[in-house]
Parts: structure tokens; C-alpha cells; sequence
């Protein structure tokens, strides 16, 4: 990233109640941004590495999630764009109106002047003048003849100029007319690459489900996902030790303890410590949501992992700083990238059901000094089972 650019992004973070930097305080922070990234980026090439066992159907589900979220991602800015798109139709069709409206107002006016001219008898102006015999009635006459030809021809000329505005108005609603039109073209074209990518997904699942039908071999990769989270997280941990996080202007997380917001609208179908399989127990909640809602983020910090995982799928970790960690599983589409700064409430994901998963929703945990902490402890009380 460029430096300009950066201090652009520092005045940004600054209005949103972060830190303001000068040069060498943006200095610092793209190296501090940089040396996030390189460790995260470290971090998860030795995971990769390490790992133990690999499928290619397991590659084919990360190649296809990721791209479903790519897709996701982009019809979701295509989206705003053609919201944006067609208030600016609705805002020139008003305008339209209004000209036109005006210019009716301006021909009745003319109408009226015409039909007053005409009362006069439509008499030349040398014949008016020579047809009178008080002098001051051929003053009086001659004044209201002169007032009433500038005012048909002002007339004339605002008319003209509405038309003018009209036509330029039509224009331009033409000329947004056509950039509608390829905004949907566009969005159909994407629409059709996902839908292409979500029928791979649901091949690639169907044939893992199946690879996976003894309970023992579910019970395996279960734990091997835990694993590689758990190495995951010691790893981010390690990394960022020597990085801060916290600012003098955010509460700490740790003051925030039954007031956080849950990160989407849903109801818990899986509770913290509730038996998962075997030996397993889920540690942290599964919220049912509609693919699409948006996930936000519960409290201030920095995105620490934004990337695929196994048994998560699209999993975003951010980092909240003295030990506090919060975990987005199962999403569709990921908003944010590693070193990236987030507030509370901030929309950073797509409910999905990404990681191999059929029943769409988000896995959200909480982790403290690496430890599983019940999330309905540290979030706004529960209405029941249904959130946010």
C-alpha cells in the first residue's frame, strides 16, 4: 500500500474514534500492518505444510467455497451499485417532471399574454399610435404595448430553455438508462458463475458426506479440525504477542462481558459445551440464519485470520487484544483481509455454509488466552434460543 494512501486510511480509522497518525506514525503503521500479514501469511504456509491429511475433495470444496465467496462478494458491490443506480433514474425522473411541469406553467403564462395582446386588438404599433388622440393615453398605451412584447418574449425564451433542460435531462436519463442495463447484464453473468459453483459445491459435499458416513472416520476429521484451530490460534497468539491492539478510546473487551451483540440475527441450534460427537463437545454456538444475512463483528479489533479452513470454512478470527480472540465460521463471503481494523457492529462477513456444511449459518466462538469461553456469557441475554 502506498503511503498517500495509507494516511487516507489512517484519517478513515481516525473519524471512527482509532488513532490519527502523522507520516511517521503511518510509517509505523504499514510497517506494523506489513509484519501482521507476513506472519499470518508464515504461519498459515507452515500449517499447510504440516497438515495431515489431504483430499482432493477436500481441495475441490476450498477452490469452490472460495470462489463462491469471490462471486458473493462481487454481486454484493454490484448490488449497491445498482441500488445506487436506480435512485439516480428516480432522482432525474423527478427532475423531468418538475421541468415539465414548469413549462406548462410558462405556456399558460404565454397563453394569457397572447389573449391580452389580442384584446387590444393585435393593432401595430405605428397604427396604435397614430389611432390616438390624448397624448397621454398614446404614453399609457405604447408602455403597456412595450411590456406586453418583452413579456411574451422573455416568455418565450424560458420556454425555450426548458425545452433545452428537458432534452438534456432525457439525455442523460438515456445515457443511465444504458449503464442500468449493463450493471444487469453483469450481475446475470455473475449470477450464472455462482449458481455454477454452488452445483460443484453440492456435488463435492454430496461425495464427502458420503466418504464420511462412519461415524468414526466423522469422529476423526472432527478432531483433526479442532487440531488445526487449536494450532491455528496458538500460532496467532505467538505471532501477534508483540503487536498491539488495544486503544485508549475502545473499551477492552473484557469490560464488555454480557452486553456484546451476537453477530448475526438467528437462532442457536448448537449451544456452547452441547454434545457434538463422541467424545466432542461444541465450543462455541452455530447460529441458523438465512445465506446472504450479513455477519458483523461484536466488538473493536483486528482481523488476525480471514481465509479458509477446514471444518470452518470461511472463517474469520479477530483479534481484540489481552487475549481475546472472537471466531466467524461458515461463511459465505469474507469482507476483510488480515491486519484490517474492525468496530463493533461492522458488517465483515456473509452468513454461508461454507466448510462442507448443509444447513446455512454461523459458527461463532470466543476464545481467552487460547481457552473456549461460552459466547451466551459475554453476549446480550437470549430470546430463548433466537439472537440478534
Amino acid at each position: 500500500m502506498r503511503l498517500p494512501a495509507l494516511i487516507l486510511v489512517a484519517a478513515a480509522l481516525a473519524g471512527a474514534g482509532l488513532p490519527a497518525w502523522g507520516a511517521s506514525g503511518a510509517e509505523e503503521q504499514r510497517a506494523e500492518l506489513d509484519t501482521v500479514r507476513e506472519r499470518i501469511s508464515g504461519l498459515r504456509a507452515q500449517m499447510r505444510d504440516t497438515s495431515g491429511e489431504k483430499s482432493a475433495l477436500t481441495d475441490r470444496l476450498q477452490s469452490a467455497e472460495q470462489q463462491i465467496g469471490r462471486l458473493a462478494r462481487k454481486l454484493r458491490v454490484l448490488d449497491g451499485r445498482l441500488t445506487r443506480q436506480r435512485q439516480r433514474l428516480a432522482n432525474l425522473d423527478t427532475e423531468r417532471q418538475a421541468q415539465q411541469r414548469a413549462l406548462e406553467g410558462q405556456r399558460a403564462a404565454l397563453v394569457s399574454q397572447v389573449r391580452a395582446a389580442y384584446a387590444m386588438g393585435r393593432q401595430e404599433r405605428l397604427k396604435i399610435l397614430l389611432n390616438q388622440q390624448d397624448p397621454a393615453t398614446v404614453s399609457r398605451v405604447m408602455a403597456y404595448y412595450d411590456y406586453l412584447g418583452r413579456a411574451r418574449a422573455q416568455k418565450m425564451q424560458v420556454i425555450r430553455d426548458q425545452l433545452t433542460a428537458i432534452a438534456a435531462t432525457e439525455r442523460e436519463i438515456g445515457a443511465e438508462q444504458r449503464k442500468l442495463a449493463a450493471l444487469r447484464d453483469e450481475q446475470a453473468g455473475e449470477l450464472a458463475a455462482l449458481e455454477r459453483s454452488q452445483a460443484l459445491r453440492r456435488d463435492v459435499v454430496a461425495k464427502l458426506t458420503r466418504e464420511l458416513n462412519d461415524q468414526s472416520r466423522r469422529l476423526d476429521r472432527l478432531q483433526s479440525d479442532e487440531r488445526e484451530l487449536e494450532t491455528l490460534i496458538s500460532g496467532i497468539e505467538e505471532a501477534l504477542a508483540d503487536i498491539p491492539v488495544g486503544d485508549a478510546q475502545q473499551v477492552a473487551f473484557a469490560g464488555r462481558r454480557g452486553q456484546l451483540p451476537w453477530p448475526a440475527r438467528g437462532r442457536i441450534v448448537n449451544r456452547f459445551g452441547a454434545p457434538r460427537l463422541g467424545s466432542l463437545d461444541w465450543d462455541g454456538v452455530m447460529i441458523a440464519a438465512p445465506e446472504g444475512r450479513e455477519v458483523r463483528a461484536v466488538h473493536h479489533g483486528r482481523v488476525a485470520f480471514a481465509d479458509w479452513l477446514r471444518g470452518f470454512g470461511l472463517l474469520l478470527i479477530v483479534d481484540h487484544g489481552d487475549g481475546y480472540m472472537t471466531l466467524y465460521g461458515h461463511n459465505q463471503s469474507l469482507f476483510k483481509e488480515v491486519g484490517d481494523w474492525v468496530d463493533v457492529n461492522e458488517p465483515v462477513a456473509l452468513v454461508g455454509s461454507s466448510g462442507g456444511r448443509e444447513q446455512a449459518g454461523v459458527y461463532f466462538g470466543i476464545r481467552h488466552q487460547g481457552r473456549a469461553v461460552d459466547p451466551a456469557k459475554w453476549c446480550r441475554r437470549a430470546n430463548g434460543r433466537n439472537v440478534g
